[in-house]
């Protein structure tokens, strides 16, 4: 097993595709075809984190927080940063980020804080746009059945709840071949005229590479003309936050002290209390000022996040509660998410779940 077939399975789990452009995800340090020894899971990636790699025998880390965010233009150990990087690198170890890829999954960070509340009913607090496109392709008449079917097998005209949809014009084709052509269709050099189908489908953005080999292997000529967009349609089922409902509904301060407890919050600030009951919870893990009109949109009575500023509190313009119970709180389940996935997906050698609490802000 080498570290690129983690890394394939990785990226099956939480497409790179869908990270924010912000970001910096996927392999950060190492060499992908080296040999696995062993897994380590981390919400950081800190030097004590590589020690436990180096004392577990595991080259390979996997880290929700990327410990290289930004360009490095040296490596001289200044800050914990470098000393991090100087030491995977002594020690052979590689890094692997995943951060907002897996945040804007719905089996994702937000998924561990609803799990943490009992939340049901849930969905996506802000379906993230972008990350749908379309097809169009022209397929000979006789052969749309052919081509249609192993693009939808290939996981194209999935829209929601529905699958296998796509959109089909008959019109006419016309095409000459030059002295270096070899088509299927009619003679080099000679002018043909072909009954086709204009072909539209869509698919999920991280899917592009499999469409498109899938679409030159099953038709039939030479030369395949197709375009691709961008649709500016949501992925119901991809992006930021959740939304979810109290099995019961809940008085302010009850609710505040259930979440207090489950998240294991050594102090939880939030706006103003009102007086009606909470039912409706938006769920948003890390910095999450960015959901509040979404969550207030959404009819949510309470907004679980962190990071929140003071004059964020006043967003909450008494519609809602502001719920902040710290990043490392909110973002504390990804490591055991990641962890059951990597422990199932791979038998074959030790996935170690690093239990150091990580967490820089301390309480008194």
């Amino acid at each position: 097993m080498i570290i690129n077939e983690v890394i394939e399975a990785l990226e099956e789990f939480a497409p790179l595709a869908y990270a924010e452009d912000f970001d910096n995800v996927g392999l950060l340090l190492g060499d992908k075809n080296k040999e696995v020894t062993g897994i380590l899971v981390a919400l950081d990636t800190l030097e004590k984190t590589v020690d436990t790699a180096i004392a577990k025998n595991c080259n390979l880390i996997v880290s929700f927080h990327p410990i290289v965010f930004s360009g490095l233009k040296k490596i001289t150990g200044k800050n914990y940063v470098e000393r991090v990087v100087l030491k995977a690198i002594k020690n052979d170890i590689a890094i692997y980020a995943i951060h907002t890829a897996l945040d804007n999954m719905p089996h994702g960070v937000s998924k561990g804080m609803c799990d943490a509340l009992n939340l049901i009913n849930r969905k996506i607090l802000i379906p993230k746009k972008g990350v749908i496109k379309k097809l169009t392709t022209y397929v000979p008449e006789a052969e749309i059945e052919h081509v249609r079917n192993a693009l939808f097998d290939a996981g194209a005209g999935n829209i929601g709840n529905y699958e296998s949809c796509s959109f089909n014009t008959l019109g006419f084709g016309t095409f000459t071949g030059n002295a270096n052509s070899n088509p299927t269709k009619g003679k080099r050099g000679e002018f043909q005229k072909e009954n086709e189908i204009q072909l539209h489908v869509t698919f999920e953005a991280r899917l592009e590479s499999k469409i498109l080999q899938t679409l030159f292997n099953a038709h039939s000529y030479e030369e395949v003309a197709y375009e691709i967009t961008t649709l500016d349609n949501s992925n119901q089922n991809i992006g930021m936050g959740m939304l979810g409902e109290l099995p019961e509904a809940m008085n302010a301060l009850p609710f505040l002290q259930l979440v207090s407890k489950n998240f294991n919050a050594k102090g939880v600030r939030h706006s103003m209390l009102l007086d009606k009951p909470i039912k409706k919870v938006a769920v948003l893990g890390g910095s999450g000022s960015f959901a509040i009109d979404a969550a207030i949109s959404s009819g949510a009575d309470a907004l679980i996040t962190a990071d929140l500023k003071y004059h964020q509190f006043y967003q909450a313009e008494n519609k809602l509660i502001l719920v902040d119970i710290g990043h490392y709180e909110s973002e504390q389940f990804t490591k055991n998410i990641l962890t059951d996935f990597l422990t199932k997906k791979f038998t074959n050698f030790a996935v170690v779940l690093e239990d150091e609490n990580t967490n820089p802000i301390k309480y008194l």
